[in-house]
């Protein structure tokens, strides 16, 4: 499976399907999921934030993993950017012992 399509949850999956089977119409998926327009367009935004970090992203699968839960509004800027700081240190650390 490639990259991208990893990184994103089952539920955007499912989303991406969806979109496909409506034959790319947001109109359409938001009749399926009885939502609005303006939700589906957000939720389309969301994945092709998630899909942009891992593309332009070094493939690590953490990093990938932080950044779409900020995408996704589970953690804030602030807390991914301090995990991923004591991460880089940590890994780094880790990697200088081995040498």
């Amino acid at each position: 499976m490639d990259q991208w399509l990893e990184a994103l949850t089952d539920s955007d999956r499912s989303f991406v399907r969806t979109l496909v089977l409506n034959s790319g119409s947001l109109k359409g998926v938001a009749a399926d999921y009885g939502v609005s327009y303006p939700t589906i367009r957000a939720r389309l935004d969301r994945v092709i934030e998630k899909v942009q970090a891992v593309e332009s992203a070094p493939a690590d699968p953490f990093v990938t993993s932080i950044t779409g839960m900020v995408i996704d509004g589970v953690v804030s800027q602030d807390a991914a950017d301090r995990v991923l700081h004591a991460y880089k240190t940590s890994t780094s650390t880790s990697k200088a012992g081995r040498t």
